[in-house]
Formats: C-alpha cells, structure tokens, sequence
C-alpha cells in the first residue's frame, strides 16, 4: 500500500514522504514544508489514533485518515480528534486524488474579499475582517474547516442550515451527502466556542435536517 500510494502520487506530481510506523510519520509530518499527511490507522508502534492526537497537539496540518476499518465509531473517532477527511480501503486513484484536492483547497482558499464586522454571542466574539475567534476573552485557534464552518452560520444566524448545504458550500458538492464528517466538525468546534459542549447554546442541531446559529445576548462584563 505505501509504494502504490507513492508511485500514485508521484505521478500526479506531489512530492512524497514515506513513513513505515506511527513514531516516524509523526517526526516526519512535522517537517517544514510538509502540506498534508495521508494517516493510516493501523500502524506499527504507534497506532494512527495516537499520532494524531500528538500531532494535533502541535500543528494543524490537513490529514486524511486511510483505514481498512469500516466501522463508523473508527471513522467518527478519527475525525473528532482532528482528521480532516477518510477513505476507506480499496479506494481508486481518483477518489484519492479528488480528496487530496479537496482538503488542500479547504486550508489554501482562492483569495475573496473578507467580511467586515464583529459577530458577538454570549460569550464568543468573532472579528471577521481580522478572523480572530474570542472565547470569555481568551482567542481561540480554528481550523480553516471549523472556521469556514463558523462563518457560515454567522452569516444566516438563527436560520436552520440543512446538512447537504453546509457539505456543498464548505467541504464542496462532492461531500454533500457526507453527514458523518459534518457532524464531527460541528462536534470539535462546539468544544472550541461554547461554554458547555455537551448542552451546547450556540449553535443546535436540529436533528435529522441541519444546524443554526444561536445569537445570545451578550454576558455582563
């Protein structure tokens, strides 16, 4: 698997490091220069899990998890713990290709004009023009992903969100039916921005159809 996924990548004109154990990837990813890991989950030393959870601790590299593992608490644990996408062995080269170009584009967007404004809600401050996150006054570092994620709900606050819109417009049309790894997004940002995660305020499902955006008044200074 490790050469074909070289040979496959070479040829598409990425340049490539392999790794064959958990401890050697995590040095490796770690590199300057490094733009995205491809993680397998059943590694040698240390396991898949566990690199990422020590990477995550340093950087926010894009990951893509590879696993043979289909059951979905493998998957939903992946991406709660930062993962930013999965295949599931076999995969074709294109599959493979397209999510790499996928996750890239999410961490390297084509330029636009910012928003403008500040966006407050209880105890979350977001400073659009400068994308600064402020939680009870202390910032708050967002992946591109959870941060494409926020912006979005900021700009339809209290308006419910379907799944397959949120997929389309931040992961992109190929992902729209992808509840899975929307849902594990909105579970890492909701640790991030609200006060208590498991009875969160700010942003509430509406199960089975989407999410909105809470606008709380804001708490006393």
């Amino acid at each position: 698997m490790l050469q074909l996924l070289r040979t496959t990548l070479q040829l598409a004109g990425y340049h490539v490091l392999t790794a064959g154990d958990g401890l050697e990837g995590l040095q490796i990813a770690q590199q300057p220069g490094v733009d995205l890991v491809l993680l397998d989950l059943g590694l040698p030393g240390l396991n898949g899990f566990d690199v990422l959870v020590r990477l995550r601790q340093v950087s926010d590299i894009p990951v893509i998890i590879i696993t043979a593992w289909e059951e979905e608490d493998n998957k939903v644990r992946g991406l709660e713990l930062g993962a930013d996408d999965y295949l599931t062995k076999p995969f074709g080269r294109r599959e493979l290709l397209a999510r790499i170009q996928a996750v890239m584009r999410r961490y390297h967007p084509e330029p636009r004009p910012a928003a403008a404004g500040v966006f407050e809600s209880g105890h979350l401050r977001v400073d659009l023009g400068k994308r600064q996150v402020m939680v009870a006054g202390s910032e708050v570092h967002l992946t591109p992903t959870e941060y494409g994620l926020l912006a979005e709900f900021i700009s339809h606050p209290g308006r419910v969100l379907l799944h397959s819109y949120l997929l389309s417009t931040v992961w992109g049309p190929e992902y729209r039916e992808d509840v899975t790894i929307l849902r594990a997004s909105i579970y890492r940002l909701r640790q991030k921005i609200e006060t208590d995660s498991t009875h969160p305020q700010i942003i509430r499902s509406e199960p089975g159809v989407g999410y909105l955006l809470i606008q709380l008044s804001n708490s006393p200074q």
